[in-house]
């Protein structure tokens, strides 16, 4: 008797245990799509960041002063467009964001040759 009242007793707790876990699981999935979505989306920060560090190294002389690593920020925005108008939208924002640090970097560049040869 004491054996069946114990299963018993389990059984009611287990139908209890949806509606505890209900919430947390409908929580963790709207998470979870929330998570997925952002990284699935267009990267169109990242891009927009890339182009806008291209062209203050341009404006700031990085084609003359820093060409290679100038023609790098170029390709990779170049190839981030290209995977961009493809749907990969995973590889576009990767090259991007590396578009962006080598346009920042050429600039550096191109402001410390530019202060170096100021008196």
């Amino acid at each position: 008797m004491l054996r069946s009242t114990a299963s018993c007793l389990f059984l009611q707790g287990l139908l209890h245990l949806p509606r505890i876990l209900l919430p947390l699981l409908l929580a963790f999935s709207l998470l979870s799509a929330a998570v997925v979505s952002g990284c699935a989306g267009a990267p169109v920060q990242e891009m927009s960041n890339a182009r806008q560090a291209v062209r203050a190294a341009e404006r700031a002389g990085a084609t003359a002063a820093a060409p290679e690593v100038m023609g790098e920020a170029k390709q990779l925005l170049k190839s981030a467009e290209s995977n961009l108008r493809r749907g990969d939208y995973r590889a576009a924002r990767d090259e991007a964001e590396l578009a962006r640090t080598k346009a920042v970097e050429a600039r550096s560049l191109a402001e410390t040759a530019k202060a170096s040869h100021q008196p």
